[in-house]
Parts: C-alpha cells; structure tokens; sequence
C-alpha cells in the first residue's frame, strides 16, 4: 500500500542534487559512472534483464528515440522509453509503449501511483547507498534513470529505448549493455563539459560503444566526429552502418523511402516537420534494420506505420492556428538552422514573432545570429530556471528590429499573442524548459 503521496514523493526526487539547473562547468568532476554501476548492483542489476537501444548525440535524440519506440510498438512489442529533459512533467521521461500507438503524445506515461509506489520501495536503498558510497550522493538524474530501468524490469518489457542525458561515457544511462548503439548528428554543445573539438565531443557520446562485435548506427557526421567514431568501432571490431553509405534515403510527392542494411521501405511519411527529422527517421529506420538482421520480426507495414504515428512534442510543433503557434526547443546553432529551414519550406505567414529563451551553457550566439535573418519581431524572455540567460544579455544579437524584454514564458506569450496577427507566426524557441512552458500557456 502506498504511503507516501505524489507530492512528498516528487519532493524526495527533488531533494537530489539536479544537475539540469546547474550551470557550474566544475560539475562535470561529479559524473561518476562507477558510482551509477554499484547503485544498480544495490538493486539487483535491472538493466541486465533489458533488451536496451541506447541513443547519443548532440541533435535529434529524443525524436530519433520515439521514432524507434513507436515503430517497435506497431510491430507488437511491449517497449519502454526513456528519454530527457520533460516538458512539463517529469514523469514524460518514463512511458510504455505497447499495443497501438494513441493520439496522447504522451501515452503509456508512468503514473503517479506507480512512481510513488517505486520510491517507497527504493528510498531506503537510495539513501543508505547515497550517503556512504565513496563517489558521493546520487543525483536526480541517477535515481530516476535507475527507476525507469527498475520499472521496465518489472514491467517485463520486450525493448528499452534510451536516451542518454548528457554526453555518453560517463552518463548514467551508460550502465547498460546495448544491443544497439545509436549516434544521432553531432555538432558542439557543452563544451565546458565534453570538449572543445568535435573529435573530443565525439569521443565522449562513443563511450556508449562498449561491446565487442557491437552493432553502431550513426547519422551523418563532420569528418573529424566520423573519424573518432570509426576508430572506436574498429577497435571492438564492431559493425558501423552510416546514414548516407548503408542506409539512404530519398524524397518523394508522398514524402520518402529509404533503402537500409539490404532492406527497403519505400513508402514512408512522417508528421515532424523538417529535413534534419528525415534524417533522425532514417538512423531510426536503420536500428529497425539492424535489429531484423538479427532475427527479430518487424514488418515494414510497423516501420511505415510506427514512423507515421510518431508524435514528439517541443519539436518544430504546431500548436495552434490562425496565428500559427510552433513551439520548437533548438539549442545549438546547428538545430537552429535547421529551425530555419523548416519554417521558411512548411510555412506561409505575414510577419514572424520570435520569442526566444536560452540556457546559460548553450550555443547563444549561434542560436541567436541563425534566428536574426527569420524573425521580424522579437520577444526575449526567460524560463523559470536558474540556468536561464538574462533576456536583456540576449538583446544585443538583435539590433534593428522591435525588440521586447520580458521577466516571464507567461509573460512572452500573453504580448506575442496581442502583437500578433491572424496570418501571422508565433514561433517560441530555445530552451526546453521555455517550451514546456509555453505548452501550459497555450497560447491561442
């Protein structure tokens, strides 16, 4: 029976350290594999009972992540999904995709009563374990990776799918052995923390190859991040399959087809916007392969049917119309760009209101000269989190158009909807955790 309520339990999993809204660079010293690894022995070694797809990179996870997981579930597999930040509640992170997938984008969601039921029976555990093991306390980010593999176990899934938090090698979610390693496009991101070249950025999301003979698929990458990756799979004799050598894809009147690992799919759309998601479809499409290589039966009719179901919120998003309303969590000059890209091909509007709030480690001045050009109107503003940028520190970027600072994603939102126009483009970008607020604002 459970005693403790949601809120007391949502309390206790917030009283670890969290490093999401922490900007110090000196906390990279705090990621201890190790100290994750004998947790999980404290446990009983969930994750040794998982069938485990494991996702890294700079660009493109969480999406490429729910591609995989939906298309597993439309070939009638029970299959957990792991993935970070939320959105708006942390229980987004943990889900169960099984049966047919819902029009909830956030079906199969742990539920309250089951998290609290969880944390009753591991808080004794987490505890002791926290305040004597040598490499110091647990974060939030380790105890709820450790709920989720715990939670899978019991819940007997056929598939885990992955996300990694931050980086690769030392993340918490590289306590597993993967069936297949996935790396999605890399560009710079947490330099502070995973290095100052891609090849050293590289090198910390090709720490999830750990397996001998292993199976690695990776989207295209810069030369320099490609040559770290091929150096590491021939050193464990691994099998490395390339979006753009193994695995192709090609665009269509209906949308696209993709020929992977000898198998073909030819009729395949997908209802994320953008090119860069084609691209995260098909590193998806190439797992799927890779795993029916290996004897697994998945049909193409799942794989069409799984990449056509994929809902990923916060991703180039359209939320509302008449104004457009598109919600997008770009944090890099690269996926700004790619931002760009898709709202000049998927979007017809009169003026385009930009409300932007960035990290303070993020690309900001990437981020912030790829937008300049795309808006025409701009709203600065702020999450409700400590790693949040000053909005005034981000006025400079965008001298010579109307500029609007703003203490508040309500705030941004209520001045963008009074500024804009039936035919115009509300577009809310940069941090994630501005999307998820902006998600409960809705702005209609």
């Amino acid at each position: 029976m459970i005693t403790a309520s949601f809120k007391e339990t949502q309390a206790y999993l917030e009283s670890f350290i969290n490093y999401e809204r922490i900007t110090e660079p000196a906390y990279k010293d705090s990621f201890k594999l190790e100290r994750m690894q004998d947790f999980l022995k404290e446990l009983g070694d969930p994750q040794k009972t998982l069938e485990c797809i494991h996702v890294a990179g700079t660009k493109g996870k969480g999406s490429t992540s729910a591609f995989i997981a939906y298309i597993l579930q439309e070939a009638g597999y029970r299959t957990g999904l792991y993935t970070s930040p939320h959105l708006i509640n942390f229980r987004e992170r943990i889900r169960i995709l099984e049966n047919q997938a819902s029009d909830d984008e956030f079906a199969g969601m742990i539920s309250e009563e089951e998290v609290a039921s969880l944390v009753e029976r591991l808080r004794p555990i987490a505890d002791k374990f926290s305040a004597e093991n040598p490499y110091g306390p647990l974060s939030f980010f380790e105890v709820y990776t450790a709920l989720a593999l715990v939670y899978f176990k019991e819940k007997k899934v056929d598939f885990a799918v992955l996300e990694t938090g931050l980086g690769g090698r030392l993340d918490a979610t590289n306590a597993v052995e993967a069936l297949v390693s996935v790396i999605t496009p890399l560009s710079y991101e947490h330099t502070q923390k995973l290095g100052n070249t891609l090849a050293e950025i590289a090198a910390e999301k090709a720490g999830i190859i750990k397996t001998k003979q292993a199976t690695v698929i990776t989207a295209p990458q810069p030369e320099e991040a490609i040559e770290v990756l091929q150096k590491k799979c021939a050193g464990l004799n691994a099998k490395l399959y390339a979006v753009g050598e193994d695995i192709t894809y090609q665009k269509n009147n209906a949308g696209f087809g993709i020929v992977a690992l000898g198998y073909k799919y030819p009729h395949l759309a997908i209802e994320l916007l953008g090119e860069h998601q084609i691209v995260n479809a098909a590193v998806a499409v190439g797992v799927i392969s890779a795993l029916r290589s290996k004897g697994i039966n998945i049909t193409e009719k799942a794989v069409t049917d799984g990449l056509a179901k994929t809902r990923w919120p916060g991703r180039c998003e359209i939320v509302s119309k008449d104004p457009y309303l598109v919600l997008d969590g770009c944090q890099n000059r690269a996926s700004a760009a790619a931002l760009k890209e898709a709202i000049s091909k998927n979007f017809k509007y009169g003026k385009l209101i930009l409300v932007l709030g960035v990290s303070k480690d993020k690309d900001i001045k990437g981020i912030c000269e790829e937008l300049f050009t795309l808006a025409d109107e701009i709203i600065l503003t702020r999450a409700d989190n400590p790693r949040a940028t000053d909005p005034a520190a981000l006025a400079g970027y965008f001298k010579d158009r109307p500029l609007h600072l703003t203490s508040s994603v309500k705030e941004a939102c209520a001045l963008a909807k009074q500024i804009a126009d039936k035919i115009d483009l509300i577009l809310v970008c940069g941090s994630l955790f501005v999307i998820g607020e902006a998600r409960e604002c809705r702005v209609k």
